[in-house]
């Protein structure tokens, strides 16, 4: 099936529609770095488009009708967000389901070290990385830091002009012949990706020769620990109750002469978490109660208090339930097995570079549309939700009358490789699930590539999915 360039379908008003809307994509991208930083940003987002707590609800009794828009957080990591439809909840919902952690490095609790005449801060990776991609590159600091009384300290640190950047050192092509005889998993190991954070020593005041005072052990690290003090108010201990993030500095950027593309970090998934929220503020009344998940931990697992796996999402459908005044345990099994859902993740874009590594008949190219994956897994569908032909078929006939261009692909070769979505834990409710989204270029890698026609038609996709899914009946 030869699925048409996207761009060569669109006017010049949807050109121009597609650009102003991925100009706020970009907006979010590089100002939403961590999950954290994400949920701020989206909640702000959605109130003042309508969305009030769940709480406020739970908190007076009020009742939940037709038309309210409500949201719970968890942790501050996850977000879900819940547009009440007139039909009652017992028939299912319709559901968008992105994560918004990515790939980085997490600094570790006890990380502050001199060696070397450098003050370093010891991490530890996270997610599926390249390790050696993330090597002299300028990186920024993004976090949380929790003081043992309870108080706050946001840390964001390399993403103004003005700001210091840090960076993981590599060695010199010069000296680098043993290195470069390894494999790629060994060019630079876990422990070697520890980020440089100075190299000016304290300077100690002496006294007269007689009594001169002692230096201080690791001046270097004494310095920085002066300037964490100073300037933003953490002392060493801190870093125990603290959530610090290493991620690449810099805003996300157009790419292409032809401005097509956007280059950026955190796309995986961030790509479809902008475009699931984005499709539920533009839906101005529903039929059925129409529901956005983001989630955190995808990257490892969907673990946690803060991921799929955790019961916070099926805790709050029943807690609307309530208020709606349909709540039975019965009644949620049943309003969770008769959803729809859109497990709103990547798929991997084809790259002529590296062809041999694709299925060509079977590959998402760059601004060909959103992306259906039937399943994702690995080496025989392991670990994979495999939608029912009848759910695609639905879709595909949404998808027609809506005149959204949309493709399907595989992640990669049968026996290379492949990857896994939140899809399979959603399926377990017995819903229908399929994974969707935007096809990404250098996934993974700290700046990811995508094509604008793709992000604006997912989100096309996506309104139209929560304007017309239905519950089919198997």
């Amino acid at each position: 099936m030869q699925t048409d360039n996207t761009w060569q379908k669109y006017t010049e008003e949807q050109v121009e529609a597609c650009n102003a809307f991925c100009a706020g994509y970009i907006d979010f991208l590089s100002k939403g770095k961590t999950e954290r930083e994400c949920v701020r940003l989206i909640k702000a987002d959605i109130e003042a488009a309508g969305y009030r707590p769940l709480t406020e609800y739970i908190d007076t009794g009020r009742k939940l009708v037709p038309g309210d828009k409500v949201y719970a957080v968890n942790m501050h990591k996850a977000l879900v967000m819940f547009h009440i439809g007139q039909d009652p909840m017992e028939q299912g919902m319709n559901i968008l389901g992105a994560h918004i952690d990515s790939p980085r490095m997490d600094v570790k609790q006890n990380p502050l070290y001199e060696d070397g005449g450098f003050a370093m801060l010891d991490t530890h990776y996270y997610g599926g990385i390249k390790k050696y991609q993330w090597v002299a590159l300028p990186l920024a600091l993004h976090g949380v830091v929790i003081t043992k009384e309870g108080k706050t300290i946001d840390i964001c640190i390399g993403e103004d002009p003005s700001d210091p950047v840090f960076f993981v050192s590599d060695l010199l092509i010069h000296l680098a012949q043993e290195q470069m005889a390894k494999k790629a998993t060994e060019v630079i190991t876990g422990e070697a990706l520890d980020i440089i954070v100075g190299n000016r020593p304290l300077k100690v005041e002496k006294k007269d020769e007689k009594d001169k005072t002692e230096e201080k052990k690791d001046p270097v690290k004494q310095a920085v620990l002066e300037i964490l003090k100073r300037d933003h108010g953490v002392e060493e201990e801190d870093f125990v109750s603290a959530e610090l993030e290493v991620v690449p500095a810099g805003p996300a950027r157009e790419a292409g002469l032809d401005r097509s593309m956007i280059l950026s970090y955190g796309q995986d998934d961030r790509v479809c978490a902008y475009t699931s929220y984005q499709a539920m503020l533009e839906v101005p009344e529903v039929k059925r109660t129409a529901c956005c998940i983001l989630v955190d931990k995808e990257e490892i697992g969907s673990v946690g208090a803060t991921g799929m796996e955790s019961r916070f999402f099926e805790n709050t459908v029943a807690e609307v339930l309530s208020l709606t005044g349909e709540y039975s345990e019965l009644r949620l099994k049943r309003c969770l097995a008769n959803c729809t859902m859109l497990s709103s993740d990547v798929s991997s874009a084809f790259d002529p570079t590296y062809a041999a590594s694709f299925d060509k008949k079977n590959v998402a190219m760059l601004g060909n549309g959103m992306v259906f994956n039937k399943f994702t897994g690995a080496r025989g569908k392991s670990g994979s939700n495999d939608a029912n032909a009848e759910y695609l078929a639905h879709l595909r006939r949404i998808f027609a009358e809506e005149d959204v261009n949309f493709q399907t692909a595989e992640l990669g070769r049968v026996d290379l490789g492949g990857g896994g979505t939140i899809a399979y834990i959603l399926a377990l409710y017995g819903m229908n699930v399929i994974d969707s989204g935007v096809a990404v270029l250098n996934m993974h890698a700290p700046w990811e590539a995508t094509s604008k026609a793709d992000v604006y038609e997912t989100k096309r996709g996506y309104v139209a999915f929560l304007n017309r899914a239905e519950r089919i009946g198997l």
